[in-house]
């Protein structure tokens, strides 16, 4: 077991084990889970705001750029 110390204000510092074995970076974000009295540790994943946009041309494969923006915008 990887043991990781609080400090007075409850932070701890997350392993360098633990933080290579998550794919944690600084300034990423990590999450905890409880479940059935166990707490995991999860790395953060964000959404890009883009995310809700994909598969959104899947109809348009096959034609050029111009073309779709002109269908696009109605021209």
């Amino acid at each position: 077991m990887i043991v990781a110390k609080v400090t007075s204000k409850g932070q701890i510092t997350i392993p360098k084990k633990v933080r290579e074995k998550l794919g944690v970076h600084p300034g990423e974000d990590v999450g905890f889970e409880e479940k059935d009295g166990i707490v995991f540790i999860k790395k953060a994943v964000t959404k890009s705001p883009f995310d809700k946009w994909a598969g959104k041309l899947h109809r348009q494969k096959g034609k050029k750029t111009d073309d779709i923006i002109r269908d696009l915008r109605g021209e």
